[in-house]
């Protein structure tokens, strides 16, 4: 049965240090270099019909280490817009705003989880009844990432909160008795 498989970048330096990056436009550290060609390994013997990535370049490059051919760069898979939170931990806000939480409140100056609910919404509209013909692989980022699979079962932005995505990480979505699954989360 055709799946989805979301695909997250390998490691940088601001996600090594938890820094919110959206925009800016980083490259993979070794470590994420080494990541992303493991990741080969799980993805070895997989068609797809369709292999989207996000453009940044450390979403592009994790695609080409795991010997992924990308098909298009679509900017709905790029990351949650953290507006004046790029480049910042959760840490730092709190240390300004203690209840900020990107699932609730979004980004001043960058999304709210509304907006990014309607970017990924577009993006699984696009690519759904590409299933019907096989596999298809999205390459992108963590947060968005995470949306995409809250809103492939169903639950609000939000929801993806409940998603821990780790760097060069591999989940699958896919369906069993005809309903929107995850199949498999955050594996390598």
């Amino acid at each position: 049965m055709s799946e989805i498989l979301l695909v997250r970048h390998g490691e940088t330096t601001w996600s090594a240090s938890r820094r919110h990056t959206s925009y800016t436009d980083l490259e993979l550290t070794p470590d994420g270099e080494r990541q992303s060609r493991a990741l080969a390994g799980v993805l070895v013997g997989r068609r797809f019909v369709r292999v989207l990535s996000s453009p940044r370049a450390r979403a592009r490059t994790t695609a080409q280490l795991a010997g992924l051919t990308v098909d298009e760069l679509d900017e709905d898979l790029a990351e949650w817009n953290y507006g004046e939170y790029e480049g910042r931990t959760t840490v730092d806000i709190h240390s300004d705003d203690p209840r900020w939480n990107i699932w609730t409140d979004g980004c001043p100056g960058g999304e709210t989880p509304a907006q990014i609910g309607e970017r990924i919404d577009r993006l699984l509209d696009r690519v759904t009844p590409l299933l019907d013909r096989g596999s298809v692989a999205l390459v992108g980022h963590a947060h968005s990432l995470r949306v995409v699979g809250a809103r492939w079962i169903g639950l609000p932005p939000s929801g993806g909160g409940k998603l821990r995505l780790d760097t060069a990480t591999v989940s699958v979505l896919g369906y069993e008795h005809g309903r929107r699954v995850i199949l498999r989360w955050n594996g390598g």
